[in-house]
């Protein structure tokens, strides 16, 4: 079976300030490393609108009417300090849901085998009544809950290696125990949660890592507290909350990833669900603000899905 990219032209037209990392250019960067030959296999898919039944498996409806309503017709609002809407946002946001659905239907249907979905804004921040760190829906999680409620899947995992803590993720399944969500971030980074303690029902496994710890002690931190736990949970779906921020020429923070520890760490997720749910995968771009360390850390990622 083959790899499934999933994208739309609209990503670029949510737009942010000058200057803020967040920026459409990040499109422009992905949209040229999958023009490269190796890629060529690749089926590419473009993201459908999400719907109201979607948005509600994240979000209670009187914040998505709320955040509906922010949306401008010109301009732009601010949401939180570093989170904005401009007139293409909206659009933007509800197709990274929609998106997101569509992969997990493909890959549970066996369309596919797994899925890269290469959208923006990133999710794993928003909370489920609250917009924060550049993110406004929560992606990721509300593509789990469409796996658990269309396709009745009884266990979803999602896997967040962003350098960043997904807080908002954590915070929509933290009482529910048939989603697992393992994070390795950096600690103290923003948001400034995602300690080892925060375990929720026994669902949540944070490994934080220290500024400048590097490689190996993020192959440390997975091989000793999240994929352990991984394996335990067995899955029927792996999901990925894919940042790469955490890559050594991110500016946002300091782990000094290379590429070669996303090849590994893809691997490891592959292998899990190789074993457990016929190696159904499906990867959401989260951060990464360096446009040469976001293509590169990307391409090799999506090279090792396609080579499942």
């Amino acid at each position: 079976m083959t790899t499934l990219l999933v994208h739309h032209p609209c990503f670029l037209n949510h737009v942010t300030p000058e200057g803020h990392p967040e920026r459409p250019d990040r499109m422009r960067a992905l949209d040229q490393a999958f023009e490269a030959e190796r890629f060529q296999n690749l089926v590419r898919v473009e993201a459908p609108m999400g719907d109201r039944e979607q948005l509600a498996y994240g979000h209670p409806e009187e914040f998505v009417d709320a955040l509906s309503a922010a949306a401008p017709s010109e301009g732009m609002i601010q949401i939180d300090a570093d989170t904005l809407m401009s007139p293409g946002s909206w659009e933007a946001t509800v197709r990274a849901v929609g998106g997101a659905c569509e992969a997990v239907d493909e890959v549970v249907s066996k369309s596919a085998q797994n899925a890269f979905c290469a959208m923006r804004p990133p999710g794993h921040h928003a909370e489920a009544d609250r917009a924060m760190g550049f993110c406004l829906f929560n992606t990721v999680a509300i593509a789990a809950r469409h796996a658990q409620r269309k396709w009745n899947l009884d266990r979803v995992a999602i896997i967040d290696f962003d350098v960043h803590h997904g807080n908002g993720t954590q915070d929509i399944f933290y009482q529910d125990a048939s989603v697992f969500y393992g994070s390795t971030h950096q600690m103290p980074l923003f948001p400034g949660t995602g300690s080892a303690s925060e375990t929720g029902v026994g669902n949540i496994a944070n490994a934080p890592l220290r500024p400048y710890d590097g490689g190996d002690a993020f192959k440390d931190a997975m091989e000793t507290v999240i994929l352990p736990q991984l394996e335990a949970f067995a899955p029927d779906l792996v999901m990925i909350s894919a940042g790469f921020d955490a890559h050594h020429l991110d500016p946002l923070a300091q782990i000094n990833l290379v590429e070669d520890d996303y090849v590994w760490i893809t691997q490891k997720l592959l292998d899990v669900a190789d074993r457990h749910c016929d190696g159904r995968v499906v990867s959401v771009l989260e951060g990464g603000y360096d446009l040469e360390g976001l293509s590169k850390s990307a391409s090799v990622h999506v090279a090792e899905l396609m080579s499942a």
